[in-house]
């Protein structure tokens, strides 16, 4: 069975925001289609889409290599993110169905319920599930595209603090959701801005003061075994 360039890319992707590959290593066509079990050709069509997303470079003599981005680079993402989350929930209210509202609605409720009883990881996944659906919402596949990427990219930079007061963000998520379930684009802009100005504040970078070791070297943690790619959903 041939395994979808996309499916390699997720893969690739998700690895790289694990920390699996290091910023700066190496990224060689003959280790990465050893270790997800696919040929040379969805592993390159795959860097081609990783360097157009920022988390690939080609350096010469070295080939493709994990992107380093720097802090300001960093700083830039959580700005565009500040920009984009609103206007993606300015259109929800303007364009979102039925069935989006059910599911925000259920997230919401869950989201409030785990943040009573404290459980911070379900918090995170919940959260991450509620910003993707209210993006989806906008009826606009680009936007959503763009913050797709941006939510990748922030959690690969950043490492995220537990908020301080996690009723309190839920209570906002249940805010940006009644918005937009009134049509009301100018609230739900609102709301979201200010949300999302807060949850910045608890992030931090993963790795401050630029780069970290030398460029061009294979820096891939070894113990990694290889990846069954033939579960992945298409």
């Amino acid at each position: 069975m041939r395994i979808p360039a996309h499916s390699v890319c997720t893969a690739i992707r998700d690895d790289i925001v694990a920390g699996v590959y290091e910023r700066g290593s190496r990224l060689t066509e003959e280790l990465l289609a050893r270790r997800y079990g696919v040929s040379r050709v969805p592993v390159r069509e795959a860097l081609r889409t990783l360097e157009a997303e920022g988390f690939v470079v080609t350096r010469r003599h070295a080939g493709a290599c994990v992107a380093e981005p720097t802090e300001q680079e960093a700083a830039d993402l959580l700005e565009m993110r500040m920009l984009l989350e609103p206007l993606g929930a300015s259109r929800a209210a303007q364009r979102r169905t039925e069935a989006h509202l059910k599911v925000l609605r259920g997230l919401v409720r869950l989201g409030q319920e785990r943040a009573r009883r404290g459980n911070s990881e379900d918090l995170r996944s919940l959260g991450s599930w509620f910003h993707e659906t209210l993006a989806q919402a906008s009826g606009s596949p680009a936007l959503t595209s763009m913050l797709t990427q941006l939510r990748h990219k922030i959690a690969w930079m950043y490492a995220v603090d537990v908020p301080a007061n996690p009723v309190e963000s839920w209570a906002e998520h249940g805010a940006i959701v009644d918005a937009v379930a009134r049509g009301d684009s100018e609230r739900a802009r609102a709301i979201t801005a200010l949300h999302t100005e807060r949850a910045g504040t608890a992030h931090r970078l993963r790795f401050p003061g630029g780069a970290n070791g030398a460029n061009g070297t294979d820096r891939v943690r070894t113990s990694q075994p290889p990846v069954n790619m033939s579960g992945l959903r298409h």
